[in-house]
C-alpha cells in the first residue's frame, strides 16, 4: 500500500484507541452495576452524526457496524453486560442483539419469553431482548402478557429485517419428507411452501434455531431458518428470501429496570383498562387528538382474570416526562381502571 495510506491506517488508529479510552473512562462513571454503563442514547447520537456527516463511498450502515463494536467492546471493558434473550443461538431475536449491545456483550440463552423475564427480574442479568410483533403476523402475545405483569421497564426498541431460508441436509427439494420451524415463519412463508413443498410433514418447534438443530439430525428434513443457523449446524441453503413478504419486519423489546433521560425522540408505551361504560375507549383515547400526540400502535389483549375485558397497549410518541404527554396521561387516567407505563424509550423510526 501507498505511504499515504500508510499514514491514514495510523491515524485511525491512533484515533479509534484515543476515542475508547475517552469513552471507558466516560461510562465508567456512570455508576457501578452493568446496567449503568448501556445507554441506548450512546448510539443514537453517534448513528445520527454518522448520517449527517457520512458523504460516502462507504454505506452509512457499514460504518454503524464499526461503531457499534467500538461502543460494545468498551462496555464490555468498563462493566461486563450480560443479555438475556430467546434462544438458542442463531434466532432472529438473538441476532436483534448482536446488532444493540454488538459482539462484545455476553449473551444467555433461555428457552422461553417468560424466561427472559425472570433472569432480568432476579439481576442474573442486566436486560433482556425479546420480539414484541412482526410486520406481518401482529403482537407476540407472550410478551403483552409478560409486560402487563412485571415492573421491568422497556428501554429500546429494534427493528430487524426477517428473512427465511430453506435450510436442510438434502441437497434437492424433491429428497425433503419433513420441515420444521417455529409457527411464525411457517405462517410467512406458506405461499412458498404451497408452491414448492405442498405434500411435506409440518412439525412445529419451540425457534428458527431449533428447528436447524433438529434438521441436522435428519437428512431427509429441512428448517426454515436463519442463514447463521445453516452455518451453526452445517447445513445446505437450498433457498433465500423465501418469506411471502419482501416487507417482513420484527420489533424488538430492550427490556431493564432503569428509565432513560428525554432524547428529544421519544416514544412512550402504556397499557391500561377502561371504565365499562360507553363511550370510554373514545374518552380514553381523545386527548391524544386534542393535545396534538402521535399514537403509533393500539393492540387490545383479554384480561385473563375478567371474562370479557381487556387491556389495551398503546404506544405514542413522546416522553413521559413531556409536558403534554403528562397532561395527557393525567386525562387518560379518568377514564380506566388501570393505567400503567411500560417506559419511555428512543423511538428507532
Amino acid at each position: 500500500m501507498g505511504k499515504r495510506l500508510d499514514e491514514l491506517d495510523k491515524k485511525l488508529i491512533d484515533l479509534i484507541s484515543e476515542r475508547s479510552h475517552l469513552y471507558i473512562s466516560e461510562i465508567k462513571k456512570r455508576g457501578d452495576y452493568p446496567a449503568d454503563v448501556y445507554s441506548p442514547e450512546d448510539r443514537i447520537k453517534v448513528f445520527q452524526l454518522i448520517e449527517a456527516c457520512n458523504s460516502g463511498p462507504m454505506p452509512d450502515e457499514i460504518i454503524k457496524k464499526v461503531f457499534n463494536e467500538l461502543i460494545s467492546y468498551a462496555v464490555s471493558v468498563a462493566q461486563p453486560l450480560k443479555v438475556a434473550y430467546l434462544g438458542p443461538e442463531g434466532t432472529f431475536t438473538h441476532i436483534a442483539l448482536r446488532e444493540v449491545f454488538g459482539e462484545s456483550v455476553d449473551s444467555i440463552s433461555q428457552k422461553t419469553i417468560a424466561d427472559v423475564f425472570t433472569e432480568v427480574e432476579t439481576d442474573s442479568v442486566a436486560f433482556g431482548i425479546v420480539p414484541i410483533e412482526n410486520s406481518s403476523e401482529g403482537a407476540v402475545t407472550y410478551t403483552l402478557d409478560e409486560l402487563l405483569e412485571t415492573d421491568l421497564k422497556i428501554v429500546s426498541e429494534k427493528f430487524l429485517r426477517i428473512s427465511y431460508s430453506l435450510v436442510s441436509l438434502c441437497t434437492e427439494l424433491k429428497d425433503i419428507k419433513k420441515l420444521y420451524s417455529h409457527p411464525q415463519p411457517l405462517a410467512q412463508c406458506k405461499i412458498w411452501l404451497r408452491k414448492n413443498l405442498p405434500n411435506v410433514e409440518i412439525h412445529h418447534v419451540s425457534s428458527t434455531s431449533m428447528a436447524a438443530e433438529t434438521a441436522s439430525w435428519d437428512k431427509y428434513a429441512a428448517a426454515l431458518a436463519s442463514e447463521i443457523s445453516a452455518g451453526l449446524y452445517n447445513l445446505n441453503i437450498l433457498d433465500r428470501s423465501v418469506e411471502d413478504s419482501k416487507h417482513n419486519f420484527t420489533r424488538f423489546l430492550v427490556i431493564g429496570k432503569k428509565d432513560n433521560p428525554p432524547t428529544g425522540n421519544d416514544k412512550t408505551s402504556i397499557v391500561c383498562a377502561v371504565k365499562d361504560k360507553p363511550g370510554a375507549l373514545y374518552n380514553m383515547l381523545r386527548p391524544f387528538s386534542e393535545i396534538g400526540i402521535n399514537m403509533t400502535k393500539i393492540e387490545s389483549r383479554p384480561n385473563k382474570k375478567k371474562t370479557w375485558e381487556y387491556h389495551f397497549f398503546i404506544d405514542f410518541q413522546g416522553h413521559k416526562n413531556d409536558r403534554i404527554v403528562e397532561e395527557a396521561m393525567e386525562i387518560m387516567k379518568e377514564e380506566t381502571i388501570f393505567f400503567k407505563i411500560l417506559g419511555s424509550y428512543p423511538a428507532e423510526n
